[in-house]
């Protein structure tokens, strides 16, 4: 079924109703179906057809949405980029992507003149009046629907590239359409409450949360980007009912100075994921927010279209026997269990499968799978085996229970005078002190053990911590090989947009503090 399906079953049912809010623009789903309409009438004009692929450099906006479904209507495939990719990644997204056309905003303009391939046919400018929505009212609508198998092209997502260059992930129309189908029913009618989206759209996890939403008959509230001041008061002035977050978003929330004044009553249901959710911080989310919100925490991969685990809400409730809510607690440190369409298995290097409890890499198997990756056969045959198998390089182990805790990236570990170290588990002690914002620690090469553990740390404003007591913080918490040697302040860590720590732009800051 067309991607685009997900916004015409809706739009039939309930064209009254509020779709979209931008700022001040407010679209009803018929709205939103007649600008679509004008859009692919505007991508035929522009000689956009089947298997073209249309780029897209923007912040979340109304525009971004419309075009992301013209694409698909015109059996087209929608390509949305990171907005804060710096020249060299940008010129490798365009060139890579072969895309057509472009559709930006004024502020990234001289960034793509600089890097515009030859192939670029034509770039539209997202917020000019005189640009795309001049084009769009002047194109004469087209509401067909191209029909498209469901193994055919529909988005291609460009992961974070926290090791190398971006991948491009070939999602298609069956596996998308397929996901937003079986996880939600459609618009009936009712009044479904209204989603803030502040997570981008060029990431799985803002994409799939517009396409339910939509497909539900929900209003999606789109902020440009996040800040932890207009999300509060997004929430409290639009009555917003379900939310996603990335966990370094959640930790903005509970740090801004407004927290314990806003008004977030409203809210019915808080997702997050996209990256791990540090222990300490979905304790203080669970403490600060009103106990009436219902959590789910969501794993998942561009590569597997979205979530293949959740912890659910009742996860979240720390109610029973004293064991019982100790076993509570302890799996707040997991990613949930797989969903009924997921297969997954932890696997040691000579792949094979390991029982409760042993630490190995997390497989899945899902007919959300992706394609591939575009243009790039090795790198797909490393991530996805002929069995089906997506290789995640996540290292993780499941309980007795089958619930899924991850203990890092396989690329990541320190390796410590032959003894593995997992950064995020010195990462969770050090979110344990009062002191800290921000964590991260990595390997730093040593002649006599291979790699020291170093930390770290941006310290919050009103903390005097130091870093050496902070290195007496982990010495009472972790095993001795395990403990940060030293800890470095830094003002800020470098991350993807979901909150990934870039652990190749860490270390040089590192060392540089070390070292300086």
């Amino acid at each position: 079924m067309n991607l685009a399906m997900l916004l015409d079953i809706p739009a039939m049912i309930v064209d009254e109703q509020r779709a979209l809010v931008d700022g001040g623009d407010e679209r009803t789903y018929a709205d939103l179906r007649a600008a679509v309409a004008r859009s692919t009438g505007l991508l035929a004009g522009l000689g956009v057809g089947p298997g073209d692929r249309v780029a897209i450099v923007s912040t979340n906006r109304s525009e971004l949405v419309e075009v992301v479904f013209a694409a698909a209507a015109r059996g087209a495939t929608a390509v949305p980029m990171n907005y804060r990719a710096r020249t060299g990644e940008l010129s490798h997204l365009l060139s890579d992507s072969g895309a057509k056309v472009l559709f930006t905003e004024r502020r990234y303009l001289d960034a793509v003149g600089a890097v515009r391939p030859g192939h670029l046919a034509d770039v539209l400018v997202l917020d000019d009046p005189d640009g795309y929505p001049s084009a769009r009212d002047g194109a004469d609508p087209d509401d067909a629907i191209a029909d498209v198998d469901d193994d055919e092209l529909a988005v291609l997502l460009y992961t974070s590239g926290t090791t190398a260059q971006p991948k491009g992930v070939m999602l298609t129309h069956g596996s998308l359409s397929g996901y937003v189908m079986s996880r939600n029913d459609a618009a009936d009618g009712t009044t479904d409450g209204v989603s803030l989206l502040s997570a981008p759209l060029y990431h799985i996890a803002g994409l799939t949360s517009l396409l339910n939403a939509l497909y539900i008959g929900r209003t999606t509230l789109l902020l440009g980007q996040f800040e932890p001041g207009a999300w509060l008061d997004a929430v409290e002035r639009h009555r917003v009912t379900h939310a996603f977050l990335v966990p370094t978003m959640l930790a903005r929330l509970l740090d801004h100075p407004h927290i314990a004044a806003a008004d977030l009553s409203s809210l019915e249901a808080v997702t997050y994921g996209a990256a791990p959710m540090p222990p300490a911080v979905i304790r203080r989310g669970l403490e600060t927010f009103p106990k009436t919100v219902s959590w789910s925490g969501s794993y998942g991969q561009t590569e597997t279209t979205s979530t293949v685990a959740v912890l659910g809400p009742d996860d979240h409730e720390m109610e029973g026997s004293p064991e019982e809510i100790e076993t509570r607690w302890r799996r707040l440190s997991s990613v949930g269990r797989p969903l009924d369409d997921v297969e997954l298995r932890v696997v040691d290097t000579a792949g094979r499968t390991l029982g409760a409890g042993q630490v190995g890499e997390v497989q899945l198997r899902t007919v959300r799978a992706m394609q591939g990756y575009w243009g790039a056969q090795e790198k797909t045959r490393v991530t996805l085996d002929e069995a089906g198998w997506v290789h995640t390089g996540d290292l993780g182990y499941l309980d007795a229970g089958g619930y899924l805790f991850l203990t890092g990236r396989a690329g990541d570990l320190i390796i410590r005078g032959g003894e593995n170290v997992a950064p995020e588990e010195v990462e969770a002690v050090l979110y344990e002190h009062s002191g800290v914002a921000e964590a991260a620690a990595v390997g730093v090469p040593d002649d006599t053990w291979g790699e020291r553990v170093v930390a770290a740390v941006v310290v919050r404003e009103e903390s005097d911590v130091s870093a050496q007591e902070l290195v007496r913080f982990c010495a009472d918490r972790l095993a001795p090989f395990k403990r940060p040697e030293q800890v470095v302040v830094l003002d800020e860590l470098p991350r993807t947009s979901t909150g990934k720590v870039v652990r190749r732009d860490l270390l040089p800051l590192v060392l540089a503090a070390l070292h300086g």
